[in-house]
């Protein structure tokens, strides 16, 4: 059905959700739409992975502006806990608070951020995952990047987690957050090239490992896939040797700086907000993982 046929059931609604694509322009038409049916009282909120909710808000009229914010599940949502409540410049505190009280209320747990691309978890990420296909592209063994990461503590080496998220959800969030940071990373060629070849991860049954199709317990195809090394070629970089070390080096260091730039711009509050939401994330992507496969 035309959801426009439908709009006045939002009348009814103290909070109402919008779940639509990662397209500015198509998030900005749907407010414009149903402005005029939300209640005086309704909070509205995006679950956008990294659009500005300062942006967003500009679509709806003044009065509703501080009731908007970010509320962004995880995928898979029934088994990912974490959830940010996006503050942007207009959101009220009341809005904050009735949107923290709901994310509880659904048995999840809440970080409060401001407005900023990438918002915490994607931009902490970020270098993480950019590093890892840098070094892969310099030929060090896609194996080896994961087990280093998982060896140093981390619940899911770099490439498992872009294929957990989806390499297709992974490039529309880079093209946001290259465009924000791109003075200290650039967008790597390798994750357009795997998405227009179909390698989208789990979900499409190979990324940048392949699985077998019928699930189980060993979902994971580990043999060397021909597929990711023709896509590779194209775009190889110098090799060179390197330890474990040096991969564990390249892969967290990264991501601490810009976890202390997000804690210095003031993203979150408290430096034990950032270690907390990142272990619990990741912990919980882990988990998620083990259980699809």
């Amino acid at each position: 059905a035309n959801y426009e046929d439908n709009l006045d059931l939002l009348a009814g609604c103290d909070l109402v959700i919008e779940a639509i694509a990662e397209r500015m322009d198509w998030k900005l038409d749907l407010y414009q739409k149903i402005a005029g049916h939300i209640a005086p009282h309704a909070i509205v909120a995006s679950n956008t992975s990294g659009l500005s909710i300062t942006q967003l808000s500009q679509a709806l009229p003044e009065a509703i502006k501080p009731r908007f914010c970010g509320i962004h599940f995880f995928n898979p949502v029934r088994r990912m806990t974490l959830v940010e409540v996006v503050r942007g410049p207009a959101t009220a505190d009341a809005t904050v608070a009735t949107a923290v009280a709901h994310v509880k209320r659904l048995g999840k747990c809440p970080i409060v951020v401001r407005d900023s691309p990438g918002f915490l978890v994607n931009r902490v990420l970020m270098p993480y995952l950019h590093e890892a296909v840098e070094m892969l592209r310099a030929g060090v063994d896609q194996q080896r990047i994961d087990r280093v990461a998982r060896g140093f503590g981390m619940p899911m080496g770099p490439l498992e987690l872009y294929d957990m998220i989806g390499l297709d959800t992974a490039f529309y969030a880079g093209l946001v957050l290259s465009d924000a940071y791109g003075d200290r990373i650039e967008a790597s060629p390798l994750i357009p090239a795997m998405v227009k070849s179909g390698r989208l991860g789990r979900k499409s049954g190979a990324g940048f490992y392949r699985y077998r199709p019928d699930g189980g317990q060993r979902a994971r195809i580990d043999r060397a896939d021909e597929g990711v090394v023709k896509l590779i070629a194209p775009y190889r970089l110098p090799a060179r040797e390197t330890t474990d070390a040096t991969i564990a080096d390249r892969l967290l260091l990264p991501m601490l700086l810009e976890a202390l730039r997000a804690l210095d711009e003031q993203i979150v509050r408290d430096g034990r907000d950032v270690a907390a939401t990142m272990h619990k994330w990741l912990k919980a992507k882990a988990k998620a993982g083990r259980v699809a496969a």
